[in-house]
């Protein structure tokens, strides 16, 4: 059983949604974001996804856009993200991690080469934004083969006939954008998610991730009142962010900050009801 498996297994037993902290790498310099990636567990997060900065990307809000200028000018690659993983495992081998980026730095790199390199490092999943299923061959066989999920994005727009399109080639679980637009700019109703993540779930037994809105402790409750985990990115860059001196620097308390926040969020995510 894959790292992801269990650990939805495991918070399934115990009746309770997961929360999935993510932060780029590199951002805004490597000692600090691993700093952060090494303490993200001790904080609450059952799944990590760790962002791979990339110069034009399309999913991502204004937040996740500063963060990614950051990391790329403090030398960050997805060589780099790698390196940070293989850091990681070093200490925890149970807390799965998800790489999220772009398709251009994977066939920069090849696409064979980084899914040995991946899987050797620990990585546990791949959200490739820009990849849709019927430009996935050249990926998904050599993902399958080093045993690395490949966890696709359904969106409000994302039809039911498409549905089983997107689904079929789908591991891990599935991320549920809230929202039709980039990360971190609006929040999706309670309502709306209500409603939209029975329509998948009648398509898939794969656990659901909302992500794209969640920002705050409630959100992130009402998120896996409804599914099986929340998404937390900009909220977290932004408190990053607000920390740095005005060099762009860490401060002393910049991990501090960011993780007392995901320790919020973790404690509303454990007292969230989970439906069965």
């Amino acid at each position: 059983m894959s790292r992801i498996a269990a650990r939805f297994a495991q918070l399934r037993a115990e009746g309770r949604g997961a929360l999935m902290p993510f932060i780029e790498a590199y951002d805004p310099d490597p000692a600090t974001s691993m700093s952060l990636l090494r303490c993200l567990p001790g904080a609450g997060a059952d799944l990590i996804e760790l962002g791979v900065p990339f110069t034009d990307p399309m999913a991502d809000g204004p937040t996740v856009q500063l963060a990614g200028q950051r990391a790329l000018k403090a030398g960050g690659t997805l060589a780099g993200a790698l390196a940070m993983v293989r850091d990681f495992r070093r200490e925890d081998d149970e807390t799965p991690v998800v790489l999220m980026g772009y398709l251009n730095p994977i066939l920069s790199y090849g696409e064979e080469r980084f899914c040995r390199d991946a899987g050797a490092s620990g990585v546990d999943g791949l959200i490739v934004v820009d990849m849709p299923p019927e430009e996935a061959d050249a990926l998904a066989p050599h993902a399958a083969a080093e045993g690395l999920d490949l966890i696709r994005l359904i969106a409000p727009t994302t039809d039911d006939e498409r549905l089983p399109r997107v689904l079929a080639g789908t591991s891990g679980f599935i991320y549920y954008v809230s929202i039709a637009g980039v990360t971190g700019t609006r929040s999706a109703s309670r309502d709306a998610l209500a409603e939209a993540i029975p329509r998948v779930r009648r398509h898939t037994d794969l656990p659901i991730a909302i992500g794209f809105g969640i920002r705050t402790p409630q959100q992130a409750a009402e998120a896996v009142q409804v599914a099986d985990g929340a998404v937390v990115a900009s909220a977290l860059i932004d408190t990053l962010a607000k920390s740095l001196d005005e060099k762009g620097r860490a401060r002393p308390d910049t991990v501090r900050k960011v993780l007392d926040q995901v320790r919020e969020l973790a404690e509303s995510v454990r007292g969230a009801r989970v439906p069965a």
